[in-house]
């Protein structure tokens, strides 16, 4: 039975990647340059870092000047221009159904994490989070998971960790939890689940629980 999900945020939780790639896009605007967005985007779901270091390289830019940049445009993006995507409430009640908890790891910082679970009144359904502010290695270095799987008595063969990177699932396999990758399958790594969108998650843990 799992009783137990580690959440990761962006591009798990909410759909937050557009609207990063379009303070992205703006940024380099101001500083008279410009990229297409999905390209941009594509940038941005490896890393926020790498995307910087790339957007630098390859419009001769300063990667402080974009990030500054970014940020101020980033900030005035509204929470609800990054929705959760559909089917995860449905999944999130379900675990809170069981008794279980729902729990969060992710690069975001603690305060842009809290304002994305206030506006769309997710909060409730969250017992923890760690966030950079946490000052936790990085994923896919697993002390976070492993962190917050003794801060909230989870145990390992009941919980599941899901995101849509590599290092998501790296960072599960390392705490020795079942690993479950949101889109389309990477190279190099394989997850103990693929899916492509929640219902199917809905589907797997009801088949697993009952």
């Amino acid at each position: 039975m799992f009783r137990n999900i580690i959440w990761d945020v962006d591009g798990t939780l909410f759909d937050t990647y557009p609207a990063i790639a379009k303070a992205f896009k703006t940024a380099l605007n101001d500083l008279g340059k410009d990229a297409p967005v999905d390209w941009i985007e594509a940038l941005a779901k490896q890393s926020l870092g790498h995307c910087v270091s790339t957007l630098a390289e390859t419009c001769q830019l300063n990667e402080a000047d974009i990030g500054q940049a970014f940020d101020e445009h980033y900030d005035c993006i509204q929470p609800e221009e990054q929705p959760p995507f559909p089917g995860v409430i449905t999944v999130c009640e379900y675990i809170c159904a069981l008794g279980g908890k729902n729990v969060i790891v992710t690069h975001r910082g603690q305060a842009g994490t809290d304002e994305l679970l206030a506006a769309n009144n997710m909060s409730q359904y969250f017992a923890g989070c760690l966030t950079r502010n946490d000052d936790y290695p990085k994923k896919p270095h697993p002390a976070a998971f492993v962190a917050i799987l003794k801060l909230h008595n989870l145990q390992p063969e009941e919980t599941m960790t899901i995101g849509d990177r590599d290092i998501d699932i790296l960072a599960g396999q390392a705490a020795g939890i079942f690993t479950c990758l949101l889109g389309l399958k990477t190279a190099g790594v394989v997850a103990d689940l693929t899916i492509s969108n929640f219902s199917e998650l809905y589907a797997y843990l009801l088949s697993k629980n009952n």
